[in-house]
């Protein structure tokens, strides 16, 4: 039954930069129904708060231009607060998506998310952490969000995306089909639309998998809320 429901469903690929995504949606039989941008933080809000302010509160980057002097305390309300916000964006631009695309969607595809430390002080703390703290940040909102959906997320390594795309197509190089994509809906089709619609392609010649197994691979390819685990990339 899941099997026969995911021949029949969309898978969505997202390539994020910062706080927001291009969100690719394909058909079961490859076709794209959809590309759009999505912003997942409200206005006004920080788009790096561990990399940016946080290197300010612990003095890395205190010296550089439009950079104030902050405590390490309110740097982390305030990664909470965008944590706040960007799981709020995530559903809502999820439920949007869904009600827009004409088939049911039962998959996303996200890049594979490196280890972090367990609290948000010492991402800030680890120079190679607070990096990439940010945009594990949002990969994770948009992963609990298609959770709750009840849709399965799978973990995409980007140098190899590509190649797992073709070969859930059943072909040596996915390039073609990708550029027979960008044709049919036009401009803007970039590096990052081609990224998302290779891991939703991908997606599709994944099985199914319920919320169950879902958390499972989660927990495994991606930090949890506490950060502890994940493949290093």
């Amino acid at each position: 039954m899941a099997r026969g429901r995911a021949l029949r469903a969309a898978s969505v690929g997202v390539a994020e930069h910062g706080s927001s995504a291009v969100l690719v949606t394909v058909g079961p039989g490859g076709e794209l129904l959809d590309r759009r941008r999505i912003e997942l933080i409200d206005r006004g809000l920080p788009t790096h708060p561990h990399h940016h302010e946080g290197s300010w509160a612990v003095g890395r980057y205190l010296n550089t231009p439009g950079a104030r002097a902050l405590s390490l305390a309110d740097v982390v309300a305030l990664v909470e607060r965008v944590r706040a916000s960007a799981a709020s964006g995530a559903r809502e631009s999820l439920e949007v998506l869904a009600a827009a695309v004409p088939v049911p969607i039962a998959g996303i595809a996200l890049r594979v998310c490196p280890r972090l430390p367990p609290t948000t002080e010492e991402r800030i703390a680890d120079n190679r952490a607070q990096t990439f703290a940010d945009s594990v940040m949002y990969r994770e909102a948009l992963a609990v969000a298609a959770e709750a959906r009840g849709w399965s997320v799978y973990w995409y390594e980007r140098d190899r995306v590509f190649r797992d795309a073709a070969a859930a197509l059943g072909r040596e190089d996915v390039e073609a089909v990708l550029s027979a994509m960008g044709r049919s809906i036009g401009p803007p089709w970039q590096a990052k639309h081609k990224l998302a619609a290779a891991a939703a392609l991908m997606a599709t010649g994944r099985p199914a998998q319920g919320p169950e197994r879902n958390q499972r691979q989660r927990t495994r390819s991606a930090p949890g809320p506490d950060g502890r685990r994940g493949p290093r990339r």
